[in-house]
């Protein structure tokens, strides 16, 4: 009987490597929090080396960083794609809270990085969630079609952001929720009819 010689693993590239390391990172922060997930954590749980992973990332908080702005862009261009495609003001509310929560439901731990408490007590982490927030208002702001002034409408931008963060908290920390195909239409719709309703009756003060 002739015996093949077992293959070498492959090597990942360096792109891939920075890829594995993100990934990892990303399931550790979202399942134990910022404070307490160490470098060293990272490096054991993606089976490399300490150094090896500061070769990709000068530090915790610079991996945590680079992180959020990936989810981050990730959800502004999905929103941005999916409001574009829209018929009308109505469909665009619902259709950018369907894929916030569709993505939601997808990435968890995404956005359970987004969500995290224990970062609040740093100024720096509050100032780059607080960012995060600011950049999905922006987002939100066109849509809201009514006679308003820029502060009036920013306001109510961050309102219904508040609205999807507050949903998403609520289903990501009761796993009693039925997740299935159907929940991201679902939770548009009733956040959706939530939102249009209160747009439809603003006013200038």
């Amino acid at each position: 009987m002739v015996i093949s010689p077992t293959r070498p693993a492959k090597r990942l590239t360096a792109r891939q490597r920075r890829q594995q390391l993100l990934d990892v990172a990303l399931r550790l922060f979202a399942n134990n929090g910022f404070t307490t997930t160490t470098m060293d954590d990272i490096a054991e749980a993606a089976g490399v080396t300490k150094p090896l992973l500061y070769q990709h990332f000068d530090s915790k908080r610079a991996l945590y960083v680079e992180l959020v702005d990936s989810v981050t862009q990730r959800l502004l261009r999905a929103i941005g794609e999916a409001t574009a495609a829209a018929d009308g003001p109505r469909q665009q509310v619902e259709a950018g809270f369907e894929v916030y929560f569709a993505m939601m439901l997808a990435h968890a731990d995404a956005f359970r990085l987004l969500f995290a408490s224990d970062t609040t007590n740093d100024p720096e982490m509050a100032a780059m969630v607080r960012h995060v927030e600011d950049m999905l208002a922006e987002a939100i702001d066109p849509l809201i079609h009514a006679d308003l002034d820029d502060n009036h409408r920013r306001l109510l931008a961050h309102a219904v952001v508040g609205m999807a963060e507050g949903a998403s908290r609520y289903v990501l920390t009761r796993p009693e929720q039925t997740l299935d195909g159907t929940t991201a239409t679902r939770l548009a719709r009733r956040i959706g009819d939530l939102a249009w309703a209160g747009l439809r009756s603003v006013h200038r003060d």
